[in-house]
């Protein structure tokens, strides 16, 4: 039982399931606990399998979507993966770009607000020495 991101090298393989209408998510086998989170995070279900073997960790978008919500939710993780230091590959047929565009904005602005301003600390008095 192996998965895509097993047999394409990358840290996640988001594609639609053979005939479903399913959004997968694929991890590489063992990946880290980080990278699942932030997969939860932005909004895909965990799932599992555990074999006599390893354990294999998959994401699916929530099947309650409809089909143009789950190409957003697929195009939407992008960003955030790639800030994160993964690999990411999403077919064409997944891609919205306008969707991507929304997320990188996001980003963006969450990263430009300013952060509250911090009083400098007054300088500590002279020592004296005798």
């Amino acid at each position: 039982m192996g998965n895509r991101a097993d047999d394409e090298g990358t840290d996640v393989e988001i594609y639609r399931r053979a005939l479903t209408d399913t959004v997968h998510a694929d991890t590489p086998t063992g990946a880290p606990e980080q990278l699942l989170a932030l997969l939860d995070s932005i909004g895909f279900e965990r799932k599992r399998a555990e074999t006599a073997g390893p354990v294999y960790a998959w994401h699916e978008a929530p099947a309650h979507l409809s089909e143009d919500e789950k190409k957003r939710l697929a195009t939407r993780a992008i960003p955030p993966l790639l800030m994160a230091g993964y690999r990411v590959n999403i077919p064409d047929y997944l891609f919205d770009e306008a969707a991507y565009q929304q997320a990188v904005h996001d980003i963006r602005a969450r990263h430009a607000r300013p952060q509250p301003h911090k009083p400098a600390r007054a300088p500590a008095a002279p020592r004296r020495t005798p």
